[in-house]
């Protein structure tokens, strides 16, 4: 059995390294994996608050002449700096490399943790999600945010905003759009969301930091969160 968790940038550094979520993340799932050795999770890690500080100090600079393109690559860089630090933290879990191309014909799973990171342009890490549960048999993304569910609208901007427990793919992607920009910050990326509805997958968006939940998703029970299908 695989699940993947794309694990939001935010989550793992909101301004630093959060090591106390770390600490707690990392324990409840080597338990997880423990319980049966036929459980294998993927990690794809987000880019967190150093992707949007770099970007933002290029765009700074660049101005005008600031390029879409140039910009994506710097938040992927900001993923794979925080998809070594979740590898190194699953120690002997994870025994590859860090995957930066999740369509690649010779990514390998050897232990019961792999770990993933930004690719290319053109999308975020929700997308890369959506690739490797797609090589590897994994029907349910788990996208764990700053965010508990996805909203009618964004609730910082508009106060009668409504939490959603479920939502059809066709009405999120009327949400979310078409388009990727760098640094959009939106529940579930729009390349990545057209991706899942095409594979008929399922994705659940909730909370990062709120750990038993995310141990209840994992154990196919009763949990807070939106549910995409």
């Amino acid at each position: 059995m695989t699940k993947v968790l794309s694990v939001g940038g935010s989550i793992i550094v909101p301004d630093k390294p959060d090591t106390e979520f770390l600490g707690k993340f990392v324990a409840m799932c080597t338990a997880w994996l423990d319980a049966d050795k036929s459980r294998r999770l993927i990690l794809v890690a987000g880019g967190g608050a150093p992707a949007r500080v770099y970007q933002n100090a290029y765009k700074e600079v660049a101005g005008a002449k600031a390029d879409d393109n140039a910009a994506d690559w710097i938040g992927i860089m900001a993923t794979r700096i925080n998809a070594q630090l979740l590898k190194a933290c699953f120690g002997d879990y994870c025994k590859n490399d860090v995957v930066y191309n999740p369509t690649a014909e010779d990514v390998c799973f050897d232990g019961q943790v792999l770990v993933a990171s930004g690719w290319k342009p053109g999308f975020s890490t929700d997308t890369d999600a959506v690739y490797l549960g797609e090589k590897f048999d994994a029907k349910t993304i788990v996208n764990l945010s700053n965010i508990e569910k996805v909203y009618t609208d964004d609730p910082r901007k508009n106060p009668d905003a409504k939490p959603l427990d479920t939502i059809s793919w066709a009405d999120f992607r009327k949400m979310v759009g078409d388009e990727w920009v760098p640094g959009k910050n939106c529940p579930f990326d729009p390349i990545a969301s057209k991706k899942a509805e095409a594979n008929g997958m399922k994705v659940i968006c909730a909370g990062g930091k709120n750990i038993p939940n995310i141990q209840a998703i994992l154990d196919d029970k009763e949990y807070i969160g939106t549910t995409i299908c």
